[in-house]
């Protein structure tokens, strides 16, 4: 009787292993096709095509970013573009912020003095684009003006908007100079000679934009916008099958309202803007610009308004932007005689505007174009050049 009940018990015992093993399998069989399910349903999404064109927007430097991309791209493609140059973005943003406490450029600014520093490559670079506008404009572009832009209540050291004082104002021009950086291209590396802030806001978002299309490029994408808080760089055309090009607007420089000027094609070329209707104070009805001439320590208060500079590199075009706008509209057209720059000058004339073109702008784009913007042409003399800062010699290290 026993050896039965131990024979049924061990039957009911191997059924229940037998039914336990074959639900463990089927649960297993379940779990691999659910994840075959999971993963189809994941390339199907990836492999989605997105219908041209294709924007990406955000926020970087205190500004907006939109890249613009016309070329056919999968939803999976999109995301990987967009973790590439937001990571470009990230990478400037690193070495060059003035608002952030571990970027390379406020490392470098406490570094002791004289001492050289080594640098990253596109530290170097920027350093060394700063210095040849900076020499090639007699000092109107200079990036050691950041002391000053925080006096006058426009940098990261902003302080209550208000005229700063004479002495205060003389005691802190005296440290400007761009001579007071020395670069080192080299073998990479910089040094400050004098107790100078670098500020690079003049020329980072230039190379940023020039960065988000560089890594377009070499992604292979064809025909893109990149909009970088105004510093535009364009590559193909808008519509590819009506071969229309981007076109892009150059806004009238009035308070409060965004209206485009002018409408230009682009194509293969980038274009900065500087103007000195956006940022600004009162002080008892006097209006201070935030564009600095480092010359004189205080905000320009002369009749040019806005400028844009058309250059393959963005960075260039910012940097020349900045310096053309500080001179006034006489010396901005001599140095753009000077340098065969393609520029646009707007110019307040009483209640009107008069839009004022380089001969290099009048051939790149027509004298077509031009007439039908209604936009003039540069028509002065040759001037003798201001007067120049001593140009830093070539510096090869120590």
């Amino acid at each position: 009787m026993m050896k039965k009940m131990k024979q049924k018990l061990g039957g009911e015992q191997s059924l229940a292993v037998e039914r336990s093993t074959r639900w463990r399998r089927g649960l297993s069989v379940m779990g691999v096709l659910l994840g075959l399910v999971i993963a189809m349903a994941g390339c199907s999404e990836s492999d989605r095509p997105l219908e041209p064109p294709v924007r990406f927007e955000g926020n970087i430097f205190g500004t907006f970013y939109q890249v613009t991309i016309m070329d056919p791209l999968t939803q999976g493609e999109s995301l990987e573009l967009e973790a590439g140059f937001k990571a470009e973005l990230e990478s400037v943003d690193q070495a060059m912020s003035t608002y952030r406490d571990d970027s390379e450029l406020i490392a470098f600014n406490e570094a002791p003095l004289g001492e050289w520093q080594p640098l990253s490559n596109e530290l170097i670079e920027v350093l060394a684009i700063s210095q040849s506008v900076a020499e090639a404009s007699h000092g109107a572009f200079d990036i050691t003006v950041g002391d000053l832009v925080n006096l006058w209540s426009f940098g990261p050291g902003a302080r209550p908007e208000e005229v700063p004082a004479d002495d205060v104002l003389a005691e802190q021009l005296a440290e400007v100079g761009f001579d007071a950086v020395e670069v080192d291209t080299q073998n990479m590396q910089a040094r400050r000679i004098r107790d100078v802030f670098v500020d690079l806001s003049g020329v980072a978002k230039g190379h940023a934009t020039d960065r988000v299309a560089a890594y377009l490029n070499q992604q292979g994408i064809e025909h893109y916008l990149v909009n970088l808080g105004g510093d535009l760089i364009a590559r193909g055309v808008r519509d590819e099958e009506e071969q229309t090009p981007w076109r892009i607007g150059i806004e009238v420089p009035e308070d409060g309202e965004q209206r485009a000027q002018h409408i230009i094609p682009l194509e293969s070329m980038s274009v900065a803007t500087s103007g000195d209707y956006r940022n600004y104070f009162e002080v008892d009805g006097q209006r201070f610009s935030h564009t600095i001439d480092p010359r004189s320590g205080r905000p320009v208060t002369h009749q040019l308004a806005s400028v844009s500079v058309f250059h393959p590199s963005n960075a260039w075009a910012d940097a020349w932007a900045t310096a053309l706008l500080v001179v006034g509209e006489p010396d901005a057209i001599q140095m753009a005689l000077e340098n065969n720059l393609k520029v646009l000058l707007l110019v307040r004339d009483g209640e009107q505007w008069r839009s004022i073109a380089s001969p290099e702008f009048v051939n790149y784009f027509g004298e077509t174009l031009v007439n039908e913007l209604g936009i003039e042409s540069f028509s002065i003399s040759p001037s003798p050049a201001p007067e120049a800062v001593p140009a830093i010699q070539p510096v090869t290290g120590e």
